[in-house]
């Protein structure tokens, strides 16, 4: 079946349903302007929560990123005169 046949299958059921309940007198804001300005709230706010995510996980990245980078250069800044007194005594022999 065809989407926009879905989609004016679903529109004109949730119009039938506001329809209906109105003629019942319980409310009269079921209808398709107000569930499509729903569902485009919630779409913005599942897009806001999405981008909350990718930024904390960049910015552990960096964290981890940095950390990294500190532990390299101090273990270059340890190893480095081990290495060359090892180096020297090697070549001495």
């Amino acid at each position: 079946m065809n989407t926009d046949k879905l989609l004016t299958m679903a529109l004109n059921g949730v119009d039938a349903l506001g329809y209906r309940l109105d003629q019942l007198g319980i409310t009269g804001k079921v209808n398709r302007h107000n569930l499509a300005a729903f569902l485009m709230v919630e779409q913005k706010h599942l897009e806001g929560e999405w981008d909350s995510i990718q930024v904390r996980v960049n910015r552990r990245r960096s964290q981890v990123e940095t950390l990294a980078h500190q532990i390299e250069t101090r273990a270059d800044a340890l190893l480095t005169p081990v290495l060359d007194r090892i180096n020297r005594f090697s070549a001495s022999q």
